[in-house]
């Protein structure tokens, strides 16, 4: 995280809280699963679940389910007909949150795709009115690359973890923190698009066309 733990502890507060099957969710991932940093959370979910409400996407793609917290913050404020296709690398991973999609409210909303999420995204005609990538960092720019030709007219992107507790200002050379210092690199430097990065949570930035 790049903001003190009280300010953290305050957002948290004085945001909507999370419905209970979603609550019940993340006290399963902190009880069970391992690197429970990558949960979203609560914070992150109902920023997702505003720029749905906002926008109204018919189809929202995520890369990297994890254990389905954000596709289902998202899947609650989709439209009539509205869906969330979310891929996943790890089939326990993917088990697991679909687990919890048994039991959802929204889970008929939501698909989850097991595998490389590149062949996911190539088999997948568009367009995309919402992606959201929080997945292996060193993945970001060809996910980038993948989606922004399959972006809706009116599509956003949502790339999760940009400031990296804020190792990006270090330079870093190797590993997920220099990784992401390219893909905003990669992003800043392209002019089909527009982009901000937000301080929420780790980092959000949204990308729209230009």
């Amino acid at each position: 995280m790049i903001t003190p733990v009280e300010i953290e502890e305050y957002v948290e507060r004085v945001s909507s809280p999370a419905p209970p099957h979603l609550a019940a969710l993340h006290e399963d991932t902190f009880a069970t699963q391992t690197a429970t940093q990558m949960l979203s959370g609560t914070v992150e979910g109902r920023f997702l679940q505003m720029l749905v409400w906002a926008a109204q996407p018919k189809l929202v793609l995520e890369i990297g389910t994890y254990t389905g917290s954000a596709a289902q913050f998202m899947a609650e404020a989709l439209p009539d007909g509205g869906r969330v296709i979310t891929c996943e690398f790890d089939p326990e991973r993917a088990a697991f949150a679909q687990s919890h999609l048994d039991r959802s409210p929204v889970g008929d909303r939501i698909e989850i795709r097991v595998g490389d999420a590149l062949e996911t995204i190539a088999s997948l005609d568009g367009p995309f009115d919402l992606v959201f990538i929080d997945a292996n960092k060193d993945g970001y720019v060809d996910y980038y690359e993948a989606v922004l030709p399959k972006l809706s007219d009116r599509g956003l992107i949502a790339a999760d973890n940009t400031l990296f507790s804020g190792d990006v200002l270090d330079s870093p050379a190797e590993g997920a923190a220099a990784e992401i210092v390219r893909f905003n690199d990669h992003v800043a430097a392209d002019p089909r698009v527009v982009q901000v990065l937000l301080p929420v949570r780790d980092g959000v930035t949204l990308i729209r066309r230009a």
